[in-house]
């Protein structure tokens, strides 16, 4: 089908005429038009044209490159590792082992569930561990780096790797978070008995259980909600180079938080001091989550150019990523929902088991407890609620974000549910919906599990969202569709996803080690043009584009006179990162809000230049003049030149106009929506198409609405492609066999769907902008809505749910009466 958003209004030949007419976002600029217009990217042709530099472009004088060895093996210890035959092989440089970084720390967990007893491998500092840089003793997934080669090409690192001999002692596997947790299962960390990271729990549990208990109907699921693999364009890289001369060390990576990374690495990780490392991020192919971990490679690449006195590269091919980069979702729940017969949801219950891998990543503990367990009442008023999760550790590749993580898992066990709940009452599943969404009056609303959502319309986008669809229309498309030998089936899904990653205080009770703040440099040029400076760090979101917008708009100027530098920890100033779809509501505040203190100052220096009281100064469109004299005034550029001279300036007002302003938020943002999927199941086949999809978010104020329409897109096929094919499958011996994009299946552009995409609007009071986050809150009910539409075109058989993902032979074994 043809994927359509509303700056490419459908032709006539192309329209459905049993559709409704789709009616398009109406979008709110401000600033003189410039923000909240969508403006084409600036940063497409350069990345279309094949002119961007990624970390694989980064090619130093003098560059070596490095190789990994990762292991064969999920679970084994290391008897010997012989590297004579490596090292004596043509262009190598170096062989190392875990022996030749024994003063290095583990890779550090910054993420630790709040208010729980946790266990960690341990760490010099007194943290929680994670990782050695390279295994000495013992290997705990396929994939784990025990030894590296650098030489002076890449064919011959690769090649040496062959050559280096290691013996194991196999040992006892374990996949499964439940089974690792059971008696008898493989240890795999001394230090963590019975595998258990942590038992966290959320919400109230007496009470929940009370509820189930004298509810009028209950119904119960068992979900698999199964492990993904993140598959950015681009793989992860790094470059390391150490001048001798200084002593100061640069890591090019492509990475989601530099400032991050500069500080774990420096104090954590390599014991130096913080002002001799300096982290740059080119151009970053994407993430979803992925490149904002420490990995033993960043830490590798410096040790090793130290030691060689040259630049060490280091670019991972595909399988080594899905072999060794984080991934996401696995969790394995039972989830309960109570209420009545007239459809009023009174409670529902999550028991989940987590699969953090084989050791915890950077915040991954966190991603499996609070993102999803503060989250699965969604945007539903539902008085009794209770989550706890086993987070464990298994023989597998260390689980960590994904776009949408915590969040799509919590909605799609809460979505599941409501219709089951919706098919035990006899009630139309969007009625029970409607029932129990949470009323405008109640916010900011408390969901009793830890969040308080700061404001929203759930019915306002329901209802459209249902109209969008023609969900009235169903029942005639459904006979329509099987006079064809298909199954027409409609599935609904609502969510809201927290975002915009801080208050810092509230991380910290979270179990956050570290600030979750955002920063902005605004430097006016004396030529008038603008220097836009920020924190965070770009991994394909537009921020050049949408970041000089909100100066612009502030500053009453053109957005061609900005210019946006970000991913350069030398340059920039502090910053949290690119996480979370915190950088509209994190990063662009801070922009805003120090554009307004170069205002101030233009209209204080303004009084002096202008000759008139400050009270009498104006600043309206890049100007400043005296109230109700506009001759009697100064453009932009001019007052930009007036203060880089500084002349006439009375003491308390410093020449230059450089500003800049950390922000850190009273609260979280929550962005919400209702999605509907619309799918055909072939009878003889199994196939399932999602033939029709209309996605209704709401993401507050938004910057750029053709940027925000791309990510919603973007995110909706992410959350189709969890839904119908993707898996990241291990067998009985911890071996992926789903290694590369031969085996593991991803969504390309002909599985898009007909995307029928609207807002509504419902501002944040958090920031300045009133902007939420979108990035990836439409990853977040996808899943559940196609789901639910599947169970609903075979409910006639009995169906009532299938494991995801959807593969036409488990639907085809359903259409046929099978068990699975």
């Amino acid at each position: 089908m043809t994927a359509v958003t509303g700056e490419n209004p459908l032709q006539e030949q192309d329209r459905d005429p049993d559709r409704p007419e789709r009616a398009e976002p109406q979008e709110q600029a401000s600033g003189g038009g410039v923000l909240g217009a969508p403006l084409d990217a600036r940063e497409d042709p350069q990345l279309l044209r094949g002119q961007a530099v990624y970390v694989a472009d980064v090619n130093l004088p003098g560059t070596a490159h490095m190789a990994i060895l990762g292991s064969p093996l999920a679970h084994a210890r290391i008897l010997s590792i012989e590297t004579k035959a490596a090292e004596q092989l043509p262009g190598v440089l170096k062989v190392a082992t875990a022996a030749d970084f024994a003063d290095v720390m583990p890779l550090p967990c910054i993420w630790i569930p709040g208010g729980v007893e946790s266990h960690f491998p341990p760490h010099p500092y007194g943290l929680p561990g994670s990782r050695p840089v390279l295994s000495a003793d013992t290997v705990r997934h396929v994939g784990d780096a025990i030894a590296v080669v650098v030489a002076e090409t890449p064919q011959q690192a690769a090649a040496a790797l062959a050559a280096i001999a290691v013996e194991y002692e196999p040992l006892p596997v374990v996949t499964r978070a439940d089974h690792a947790l059971a008696e008898g299962a493989p240890q795999l960390h001394e230090a963590v008995p019975g595998n258990l990271n942590a038992y966290w729990t959320c919400g109230d549990k007496e009470r929940t259980d009370a509820a189930i208990a004298a509810a009028e109907v209950t119904v119960e699921l068992d979900l698999v909600n199964q492990r993904t693999i993140n598959s950015p364009i681009e793989p992860r890289g790094a470059v390391g180079d150490y001048n001798a001369a200084t002593g100061e060390y640069t890591l090019y990576a492509s990475t989601q938080g530099p400032h991050n990374h500069r500080f774990l690495l420096a104090a954590l990780v390599l014991g130096i001091p913080f002002n001799k490392l300096r982290v740059i991020a080119p151009t970053v192919g994407g993430s979803f989550g992925t490149k904002g971990y420490l990995y033993p490679d960043m830490a590798l690449v410096l040790l090793l150019s130290k030691a060689l006195g040259r630049p060490v590269k280091w670019v991972d091919t595909r399988t080594g990523l899905m072999n060794s980069t984080v991934q996401g979702r696995d969790h394995r729940q039972h989830v309960t929902l109570a209420g009545t017969r007239d459809g009023r949801i009174t409670a529902v219950r999550c028991t989940s088991h987590a699969n953090l891998g084989a050791y915890p990543s950077t915040i991954g503990p966190g991603v499996a407890t609070a993102l999803m367990g503060r989250s699965i009442t969604g945007m539903y008023e539902i008085p009794a609620a209770f989550c706890e999760v086993y987070a464990a550790f298994t023989n597998t590749v260390p689980l960590g974000a994904q776009r949408g993580s915590g969040r799509a898992e919590a909605a799609f066990l809460m979505e599941r549910l409501v219709d089951r709940y919706a098919g035990e009452i006899g009630m139309d599943p969007a009625e029970v919906r409607r029932r129990n969404l949470v009323p405008d009056d109640r916010f900011p609303y408390d969901n009793g599990l830890g969040w308080t959502y700061d404001s929203g319309s759930y019915r306002e986008n329901f209802d459209k969202a249902l109209q969008l669809s023609g969900y009235a229309d169903m029942p005639a498309r459904k006979a329509e569709a099987r006079a064809r030998g298909k199954r027409l089936g409609v599935g609904l899904a609502t969510y809201v996803a927290i975002c915009g990653v801080g208050p810092s205080t509230r991380m910290s009770q979270e179990g956050m080690l570290g600030g979750t703040w955002e920063s902005a440099n605004i430097r006016v040029h004396p030529t008038g043009e603008v220097a836009v400076t920020v924190g965070s760090a770009s991994t394909g979101q537009s921020h050049g584009t949408v970041f000089a917008q909100v100066a612009a708009a502030e500053l009453g100027i053109d957005p061609a006179a900005v210019q946006v530098y970000e991913g350069d920890t030398l340059k920039a100033p502090y910053g949290q990162g690119t996480y979370g779809s915190r950088s509209y509501s994190m990063a662009a505040p801070a922009i805003a809000l120090t554009a307004r203190k170069i205002k101030d100052k233009m209209v204080r220096a303004g009084a002096v230049l202008l000759g008139v009281p400050e009270d009498r100064v104006v600043y309206d469109a890049g100007r400043v003049h005296e109230a109700g004299n506009p001759d009697n005034g100064k453009t932009f550029s001019e007052m930009a030149m007036a203060l880089w001279y500084g002349w006439g300036l009375p003491p308390e007002i410093e020449p230059a106009l450089d500003e800049t302003t950390h922000f850190d938020p009273p609260d979280f943002n929550y962005p919400f929506g209702t999605h509907v999927a619309v799918v055909e199941v072939d009878e003889l086949t199994g196939q399932t198409e999602v033939v029709a999809y209309t996605a209704v978010d709401d993401a507050g104020n938004v910057g750029n609405p053709k940027v925000v329409r791309g990510q919603i897109e973007g995110s909706i096929l992410h959350g189709l492609g969890q839904a119908l094919m993707e898996a990241a499958v291990y067998d009985d011996q911890g071996i992926l066999l789903t290694r590369d994009l031969g085996s593991y299946a991803l969504p390309r552009a002909a599985d898009a769907p007909f995307f029928t995409l609207d807002r509504t609007v419902t501002p944040t009071p958090h920031n300045v902008l009133g902007a939420k986050g979108a990035g990836e809150i439409a990853t977040v009910p996808p899943a559940a809505a196609v789901v639910n539409a599947v169970v609903d075109a075979l409910s006639d058989l009995g169906v009532t749910h299938i494991d995801m993902p959807l593969t036409p032979e488990k639907v085809w074994r359903r259409l046929r009466g099978e068990a699975l």
